[in-house]
């Protein structure tokens, strides 16, 4: 087999060769894109799901979108250390100028220049050259008052009238938005309450972790009837099938059936897992079609290769109570699973894993999709965590012994 013409590319957000099994959410985009540049209020989308499950591939199918649709975008991935503001100014301060290029009449995008400079200062905040490139006198009283949650606001009014003017429309699309404290999550969830009340032109298209809707609940109590919140699975056997079957063909071979479904079984449908066993099976079989007995030979590098990667880099991230909070999750079997029995697991009281817990789910390795219970983010991270610590060591055991 030609692995130059190896059609899959397990990566980071990279696109796959055939996005399977989506077509519902990214309609639910195009019509969100549609009726807002038809002055139709529409709620904007929160998506959620897994590690794996392919949400950074549709937040940039979805720029792709709405960039066809007419729209400026704007995508940035949050982070832990990196504030909204931060992330926001220099990407706006290119869109108000790209804007200030359209011919056109009113002094709505000068006027959101001005905005954002005040928002700047208001917020004491430094962006590179943000600073030094808006030479034009701040709009006094707007979006300088220092609280995010009223500035923001305005600052986007400004933005979007901009754009209205210029006969355009404005998509912000955010990765990993739960890294975002609650205020600013607050902030994003009025700025987007006003667009929709004045019918201006800016959606909002974030993707982040199933403990999003929660904490956009917390947050404001109308955000459920702000967003949409589209979950993002992981696929069906069908289409999982068509994920590998199809490139294949397209790339002038063939897999059989029972090498499917074993590919299948292995990832449990979920899109990254599919692209590794894709990847690998190509490469590693001599002759088309690929078979069964080529991804079976497969299994224990893709294995590796996942384990030195994608569970590795997290696993490092972690204390050592941490790990152990984790190993005896795994320990229980399939999830979800019950804090109690956890902490039965460990020989501790339920109470003094609080902070284990709080830290393991801000670093995006677990959540609660249920009072009292706890499952991984990573999907198979329990099956990787029984293979990095096959020994599971109570933290009492010693002093027990002792």
């Amino acid at each position: 087999m030609d692995r130059i013409r190896n059609p899959f590319s397990p990566g980071a957000g990279s696109p796959p060769p055939e996005l399977a099994g989506r077509d519902s959410i990214l309609e639910q985009a195009q019509v969100l894109f549609g009726r807002v540049l038809a002055k139709r209020p529409e709620k904007s989308l929160l998506i959620t799901g897994l590690r794996g499950v392919g949400k950074t591939v549709l937040l940039n199918e979805m720029e792709r979108m709405a960039q066809g649709e007419g729209y400026r975008t704007i995508l940035i991935e949050a982070h832990e250390n990196k504030s909204l503001a931060l992330l926001l100014a220099p990407h706006l301060r290119r869109l108000l100028f790209d804007l200030d290029r359209i011919a056109g009449n009113g002094n709505k995008v000068r006027r959101g220049i001005g905005v954002l400079k005040s928002f700047i200062s208001g917020i004491k905040i430094t962006v590179g050259d943000v600073e030094i490139g808006l030479d034009i006198e701040p709009e006094q009283g707007a979006a300088d008052s220092g609280d995010l949650e009223v500035d923001l606001s305005n600052l986007f009014t400004a933005v979007a009238e901009a754009a209205d003017e210029r006969r355009t429309a404005i998509s912000i699309l955010i990765d990993e938005i739960q890294y975002f404290n609650s205020q600013e999550l607050s902030a994003l969830i009025m700025a987007m309450h006003k667009m929709q009340q004045r019918k201006l032109p800016l959606v909002l298209v974030g993707a982040g972790l199933p403990i999003l809707p929660g904490l956009a609940g917390e947050s404001k109590s109308y955000a459920e009837r702000l967003f949409n919140f589209p979950d993002v699975g992981p696929l069906a056997e069908s289409d999982a099938a068509k994920a590998i079957r199809d490139p294949i063909i397209n790339a002038g071979e063939s897999i059989d059936s029972d090498a499917l479904h074993e590919i299948f079984r292995l990832t449990k449908g979920y899109p990254y897992f599919l692209q590794e066993w894709g990847y690998q099976s190509w490469n590693h079989a001599q002759v088309s079609p690929i078979n069964l007995q080529d991804v079976r030979e497969t299994t224990d590098l893709v294995t590796k290769r996942l384990d030195a990667n994608f569970f590795r880099v997290r696993f490092d991230r972690l204390t050592p109570r941490e790990k152990q909070y984790l190993r005896a999750m795994a320990e229980l079997g399939p999830g979800p699973y019950r804090t109690a029995d956890i902490a039965d697991l460990l020989e501790v009281k339920i109470t003094t894993l609080g902070p284990v817990r709080a830290s393991l789910i801000k670093k995006g390795m677990v959540y609660s999709p249920s009072h009292g219970d706890m499952t991984f983010t990573v999907p198979l991270f329990d099956e990787f965590m029984l293979r990095v610590m096959p020994e599971f060591d109570r933290p009492n055991k010693h002093r027990r012994q002792t």
